[in-house]
C-alpha cells in the first residue's frame, strides 16, 4: 500500500513539474491556474469532458472560465506543443522510436465548429457530421505520446470567408489535404532539436535527440482506417493515396510493418 501511495505521489509531483514547465506559455496567472484545473479534469474521472463538468471538477460555479481558456484567453498553443514534444523526448526518447501518423473524427451536431461537415469519421466508422484532425505521435519501447496536431479544413470551409470569420479561422490557414498536414508535422518532428535529452544509461548521448527526431530517413508509421498500421519510409512525402493512412501493408512485428523506401 505504501508503495502504491508513493507512486501516486510521484505522479502528482511530475504533473506539477510539467504544468510549471508550460506555464510561461500562458499570459496571465489566472489562466495558468485554470490550465492546471482543466488538465486535471481531462486526466481524471470526469464522465463528459465538456466545459460544465470540467469547471465543476475544478471547483468553479460556471463554465465561463473554461470556455474562455479555449476561445479568447491569450496563450501560445504551438509553444505548448513544443514543450510537450521536448518532455516526451526526455522521458520516452529511444534510438528505435518511430513517429506515428493517424487521423480521427470528432462527432458534431451543429455546423459552426471550424471544419465541420459530413465526412468519413474513423471514430464512427462511417460518414458523419464531424471535424477531422490529423495527429502525430512518438512511440518507443519506453512509451508513447501525442506530439503534434493539425485540423483538417475542407475546401468549402477554406473558400467561405464569412464562415471562416465566424469560426475565427486564421487567415494563414488554407486548404491542405490530410497527407499534406501529416507531412508538415513530420517535417517539424524531423527537424526539431531538443538539446540535452538523456544519458548513456538510456541509450542516448547527451545533447543528441532521438534519431527519428533528428532528420534523415527514419521510420514513420501511418495508421490505417481498418486499424492496421502501415509504415512508410522516412524519405517519403507522406501517404501515397486516399486519406491519411490508407497505404502500405498490414502491420507485422510489434504492430509495425517493414519500412518501404523509395
Amino acid at each position: 500500500m505504501q508503495q502504491i501511495l508513493a507512486q501516486v505521489q510521484q505522479w502528482a509531483a511530475e504533473f506539477d513539474r510539467l504544468c510549471e514547465r508550460v506555464s510561461p506559455r500562458f499570459a496571465r496567472p489566472e489562466v495558468r491556474r485554470r490550465v492546471v484545473g482543466f488538465l486535471r479534469g481531462l486526466l481524471g474521472d470526469v464522465e463528459r469532458k465538456n466545459g460544465w463538468q470540467l469547471a465543476e471538477h475544478a471547483g468553479e460555479t460556471t463554465p465561463d472560465g473554461m470556455q474562455r481558456l479555449l476561445t479568447t484567453a491569450r496563450w501560445d498553443p504551438d509553444g505548448v506543443r513544443d514543450d510537450v514534444r521536448a518532455y516526451v523526448v526526455e522521458h520516452l526518447g529511444d534510438a528505435g522510436g518511430v513517429l506515428v501518423v493517424d487521423e480521427t473524427g470528432f462527432l458534431k451536431k451543429g455546423g459552426k465548429s471550424a471544419g465541420v461537415k459530413r465526412q468519413y469519421s474513423g471514430t464512427a466508422g462511417r460518414v458523419e457530421n464531424c471535424q477531422v484532425g490529423v495527429f502525430l505521435a512518438y512511440a518507443s519501447s519506453r512509451g508513447r505520446a501525442l506530439v503534434d496536431r493539425e485540423l483538417y479544413l475542407p475546401t468549402e470551409w477554406a473558400q467561405d470567408q464569412e464562415r471562416r470569420a465566424q469560426a475565427h479561422v486564421p487567415a494563414e490557414v488554407t486548404f491542405a489535404t490530410k497527407p499534406t498536414l501529416a507531412q508538415r508535422m513530420l517535417e517539424r518532428g524531423r527537424c526539431w532539436r531538443a538539446g540535452p535529452v538523456g544519458d548513456r544509461r538510456r541509450g542516448l548521448r547527451r545533447r543528441r535527440p532521438p534519431a527519428c527526431l533528428a532528420g534523415g530517413p527514419r521510420p514513420v508509421v501511418c495508421a490505417g482506417h481498418q486499424g492496421h498500421p502501415a509504415a512508410v519510409g522516412g524519405n517519403q512525402a507522406g501517404p501515397r493515396r486516399g486519406g491519411c493512412g490508407r497505404v502500405g501493408r498490414p502491420a507485422t512485428r510489434a504492430g509495425v510493418a517493414p519500412l518501404e523506401r523509395r
